[in-house]
């Protein structure tokens, strides 16, 4: 069985009267993409900042890793990556620039173009020897020039390049986990599958990822294993799968038969996978 690399216990939140997060517990393994879903407002926002250390919690017991939330919070920092859904990044530097700025801020050496290679925001090392090679044309070289981002600034970047830009400064400090919030809302459906395909790769390339979203069909997609939170309590904790099972044995049908493919499979096929510009 999995190892437990994320232990929530009885963990409460309260804001005055009001109690945000109502004694809830569940287990992360190791290796894994884990869901949290829920309406807004139902508690998984103000759960997840917990387990991040970004906010204090009222009681419980939380461990991440083997470190105890209380007692080394600086120990479990040093192993997450946090990929906010709003995120403050320069407009006017480089991505490049960004890329330093942050490595500075985690007190490491990260190389830029090897981060922004793990997110398709910059050219292969065989396409940097293209551009010095003469026998090479100018329109290919022009072609190789405008899928290198790296000397791009943040504001010019299309929605899913920023998307995929928030994740790599994740990336910076080797993370053990990496929590994702919302991390394709407002994406086109070409950069969305593209980024379920980075979650994908960064999870098997080791990592364990949390993420949250809106969109159903994402967690189904991606996640081991979801948790369904509502007014701060945990109503449902299983596999995609078996919960659809669970609620097809209620004799629970869709009022609409179920096809083969759905309206964004033909957006897919009809428009082709790769990376847009907006």
């Amino acid at each position: 069985m999995a190892n437990v690399i994320i232990s929530v216990k009885d963990l409460r939140k309260s804001y005055g009267n009001f109690e945000a997060v109502k004694g809830i517990s569940f287990d992360v393994f190791e290796g894994e993409i884990f869901g949290l879903l829920g309406p807004n407002g139902a508690g998984k926002s103000t759960t997840l900042e917990i387990i991040e250390t970004l906010r204090d919690k009222t009681s419980g017991v939380v461990t991440v890793n083997g470190y105890d939330l209380d007692a080394d919070p600086g120990k479990i920092k040093k192993i997450i990556g946090v990929q906010l859904q709003t995120s403050g990044f320069y407009p006017g530097l480089k991505l490049a620039e960004l890329i330093e700025l942050f490595a500075g801020l985690y007190n490491t050496e990260a190389d830029p173009y090897e981060m922004l290679r793990l997110v398709n925001l910059t050219i292969s090392k065989e396409e940097h020897e293209k551009l010095k090679d003469p026998t090479v044309s100018k329109d290919e070289k022009k072609k190789i020039k405008e899928r290198d981002k790296a000397g791009a600034k943040f504001k010019e970047l299309s929605g899913g390049q920023k998307q995929r830009f928030s994740i790599a400064t994740t990336l910076i400090n080797n993370p053990k986990i990496i929590f994702l919030d919302e991390p394709t809302t407002g994406l086109d459906p070409q950069a969305r599958r593209n980024l379920w395909d980075l979650i994908r790769d960064i999870r098997n390339k080791g990592a364990t990822v949390i993420l949250t979203t809106h969109y159903m069909d994402e967690a189904e997609q991606l996640c081991d294993r979801v948790a369904i939170m509502d007014e701060g309590e945990i109503i449902a904790l299983q596999t995609p799968d078996k919960l659809i099972d669970d609620l097809v044995e209620t004799g629970f049908e869709r009022p609409k038969i179920t096809k083969s493919a759905n309206l964004e499979d033909v957006f897919i096929h009809l428009t082709g996978k790769d990376f847009r510009e907006d």
